[in-house]
């Protein structure tokens, strides 16, 4: 954990705690008031020690989107594991699980950014058949199952909007599913929740 003014918190944070640190430092990044983590041998010495994550984040690979930005956290806050288009894959399940055993981050947040290239593709293919290179396509292969309901005829932006949220929603239902997360839920030691961040304005969307 970075030391930062207003940063000195006991650890474990509970899920609703962690989520509002994401609300506040992404209020912060939009009011121009991100903080400044100074560096110094002790912080670094501690973070050498182990690390506490708060928060587990699934998000995008999109340069556009980083998560330490957008939500204004130092070293050692956020667990991110990114790959095009938030997709689940048996890799992805794998960091989450790590998460969950080794690292009892008590937030998991599915995180997926307006204008995403890979829900664009999965979108055009599903709806024109566009084909797509052989690794691309495996990999919108885990988009396509959740963007069915996108009705065709809507206008393009309108479609777009809809898919990025129902692919954030996709990639959640396939967490839910998994055995650890259902125990967990039941027992609840964890929270998910899923959200859309906005390019053009900085701003975190979260989805009900």
């Amino acid at each position: 954990m970075i030391s930062t003014p207003g940063n000195e918190r006991q650890w474990p944070l509970g899920a609703a705690e962690a989520l509002e640190r994401l609300v506040e430092g992404n209020r912060r990044f939009l009011e121009g008031k991100a903080r400044h983590a100074t560096f110094c041998p002790e912080t670094m010495a501690k973070l050498a020690d182990g690390q506490k994550p708060f928060a587990t984040i699934l998000g995008c690979s999109d340069s556009r989107v980083a998560p330490e930005i957008v939500f204004d956290a130092g070293l050692g806050e956020l667990f991110i594991i990114r790959v095009a288009g938030n997709v689940v894959s048996q890799e992805i399940m794998g960091s989450l699980q790590y998460a969950e055993l080794h690292l009892e981050t008590p937030l998991f947040v599915v995180l997926g950014h307006e204008g995403c290239g890979a829900v664009h593709a999965a979108l055009d293919h599903l709806h024109h058949g566009t084909e797509h290179p052989t690794r691309i396509a495996g990999l919108l292969d885990g988009i396509v199952p959740g963007l069915a309901g996108i009705d065709a005829s809507l206008p393009e932006d309108a479609q777009m909007r809809e898919a990025v949220e129902a692919n954030v929603r996709w990639s959640m239902q396939q967490l839910r599913a998994t055995p650890e997360a259902r125990t967990l839920a039941l027992a609840g030691r964890l929270k998910l929740v899923g959200a859309v961040y906005e390019i053009a304005t900085g701003a975190v969307r979260w989805l009900e």
